[in-house]
């Protein structure tokens, strides 16, 4: 069987806002056109599709597993930003990162409100 994850729809209040956060944060180019959406474009030929305006957003949560390199990247611009993050989904401790697993993690919202996670191990280890 071969089965891959193409893309999903992230609803915002102002797609062009929440993909350019999302693509600052993250070192990515600029979203584009794709029909009604903004489309960034992930690894794997996957993308997120920002759609927009929406009124009722019931927030979600996106997890990216990022290497060590692009998690001092990322983490470095939430905090340039004073952007508040948590260790874990119940911001148990403002502004802590985790070392869940033996890598490190951190938790938070874009502007639509949806949790974002960033994580340098999947969780419950690498495989041996």
């Amino acid at each position: 069987m071969s089965i891959s994850f193409n893309h999903t729809i992230v609803h915002a209040q102002d797609r062009q806002a929440s993909a350019a956060f999302f693509t600052y944060l993250f070192g990515l180019p600029e979203a584009v056109p794709a029909g009604p959406f903004l489309a960034v474009e992930l690894e794997h030929g996957v993308s997120l599709d920002f759609a927009g305006p929406t009124e009722n957003i019931q927030p979600q949560h996106y997890a990216f597993l990022v290497s060590e390199d692009d998690f001092d990247a990322i983490y470095g611009r939430i905090v340039e930003r004073g952007i508040k993050h948590w260790p874990d989904p119940f911001q148990s401790a403002e502004n802590v990162i985790n070392n869940n697993d033996g890598g490190r993690g951190v938790y938070f919202l874009d502007p639509a409100g949806h949790f974002l996670e960033i994580i340098t191990v999947p969780y419950g280890g690498w495989p041996k």
